[in-house]
Order: C-alpha cells, then sequence, then structure tokens
C-alpha cells in the first residue's frame, strides 16, 4: 500500500474513534508498527493529526457516534476480483421470489451486479446496496430504520422496534472481519448488536469471505462456526482453513475467478 493511502487511512481513522491505536491502524492498512509509527509522526509534523502514546487522535474528533470499522470506500477496492466472484456464487444460490438478507459490507456489495438481472425480496442494511438495487434492478428492497454511518454506509439501530424482525429470510447473506476456530468475528459491539438480530431472521446463514480473513482476529465473536450453513471464498484459502471448515459441518464453496474478474480489479487498481 502506497503512503499517500496508509496516510488516507489513519487520517479516516482517527475520527472515528477518540484514538487510534498503532494496532488498530497496522489492522487496518496491513502495514509494519514502525511504518505506522513515521506515518503518525510525519501527520503529527504536517498538523494533520495529533500523535499520542500508543496511537494518535484527530485534531478535531467528530461529535457523532462512530464505528470501529474500515471506512467502504477503503475496503471497497481490496481483492475486488476475488469478491466478484464469491458474489457471483452467492446470488447463484438464489431462486426468483427468494426473500434474503444481505448484510452490509464490500463482498456483499458486489451481489448488486448479478442480481440486477433478478427479482428477489432482498432486505438490507446496506445504504449502498439498497440505493443501487433501486436504482437498477426491479427487486423489492426493504430497510430497516436506524442512523446512516456514512463512512460504512450502514444503517444501524441498537433499539429492537427497528423492523427488522418483521422480515424472515431464507438466506442471509453476511461478510466478516475474520473467522477462526472460535466463530465469525467482527470489530465493533454496535455492529455485531444488528447482524445478530439479522441472523436470527434467516434460516441459512451464508458467510462470504475472501481468503485473507481466514488470517484477520479481533476480540469479539459475532457468532460460532456452527451457525454459518455455507462459507464461499477463493481459491487462496489456506488447507489448515479448509480442515476447519469441513470439520465444522459447513458446506464450503471455492469460487473461481474469471477473466472479466481480474478486468475489474485492473480498473480498480488504475
Amino acid at each position: 500500500m502506497h503512503e499517500r493511502e496508509r496516510h488516507r487511512i489513519i487520517l479516516s481513522a482517527v475520527q472515528e474513534k477518540p484514538v487510534a491505536t498503532v494496532q488498530d491502524l497496522v489492522e487496518l492498512t496491513s502495514a509494519s508498527e514502525a511504518t505506522i509509527r513515521r506515518d503518525i509522526a510525519a501527520l503529527h509534523v504536517q498538523g494533520r493529526l495529533r500523535r499520542v502514546r500508543g496511537g494518535a487522535e484527530a485534531l478535531h474528533p467528530a461529535q457523532i457516534g462512530s464505528l470501529a470499522a474500515k471506512p467502504f470506500r477503503v475496503s471497497e477496492g481490496e481483492n475486488i476480483a476475488k469478491k466478484r466472484a464469491i458474489a457471483r456464487e452467492a446470488v447463484a444460490l438464489c431462486t426468483e421470489g427468494d426473500a434474503i438478507i444481505i448484510n452490509g459490507g464490500t463482498t456483499t456489495f458486489q451481489m448488486v451486479h448479478y442480481l440486477i438481472a433478478r427479482r428477489l425480496q432482498v432486505f438490507t442494511n446496506s445504504f449502498a446496496i439498497a440505493e443501487h438495487l433501486v436504482k437498477h434492478s426491479k427487486n423489492q428492497v426493504m430497510l430497516p430504520g436506524g442512523s446512516i454511518y456514512r463512512d460504512q454506509s450502514i444503517i444501524l439501530s441498537p433499539f429492537e422496534n427497528d423492523v427488522t424482525r418483521n422480515f424472515y429470510a431464507r438466506r442471509m447473506f453476511m461478510g466478516a472481519q475474520g473467522i477462526g476456530a472460535l466463530g465469525v468475528m467482527e470489530q465493533d459491539a454496535l455492529i455485531i448488536q444488528a447482524e445478530q438480530k439479522l441472523i436470527n431472521q434467516a434460516d441459512e446463514l451464508v458467510l462470504m469471505v475472501d481468503s485473507t480473513k481466514f488470517q484477520r482476529r479481533s476480540s469479539l465473536i459475532l457468532c460460532p462456526l456452527d451457525r454459518v450453513s455455507t462459507l464461499i471464498t477463493d481459491d487462496a484459502i489456506p488447507d489448515s482453513a479448509r480442515t476447519m471448515i469441513e470439520n465444522a459441518g459447513i458446506k464450503l464453496i471455492i469460487a473461481g475467478t474469471t477473466a472479466a474478474d481480474q478486468s475489474v480489479e485492473s480498473s480498480s487498481a488504475a
């Protein structure tokens, strides 16, 4: 990742929480601690953030609530060919007229390209997914009530009466921050609270994660592995992860990328 991109991610992160720790920024950028510390020092000298013990903080912190999650615009272009292939396999599981739930995320967002020609009942907490489907498809789209978190392009509510419990789905499609033997992981407690409500409204949970997510960890467990019915990933999945998924009794689908997927990634990188 180029220095300019790291700096953009760091400046975005410090606006989202009181203090962005060095470890937080390492996870967001996949850079080394030494590199992050140099970046923080440089941005501090430039007067773009304030260096504090163990991390950095914004000069003018946002006054509204924020999430401990990578911004949508930062994640959107990462591993896009793999995400597009995973999304194609996910939509292939759907039949016309199905009621489905799609959780907000950059991997699940790629489903919109294959849902354009479908007519499904879609419940989503993703503002980006809802906007795209409303503009470009004939799918019926429903949203929960709540606040829009612009950076992550999702709608979240801490309240029970946000209409989530009024929608029943055959399947829920969901991404994740990480996955391990203890279960599916996320970074933010509010995201977990909202996703757990959504999970309860679906018969089957389909997890959509590219192979890098098997190396990522978080301190918060969203759900155990036995709640996942199907996992879709790419062919770079480690052998140890494949064994873990199969031993958990989860149906594993390996999505192969096509030339068209690679072309999308090349265009995104450009």
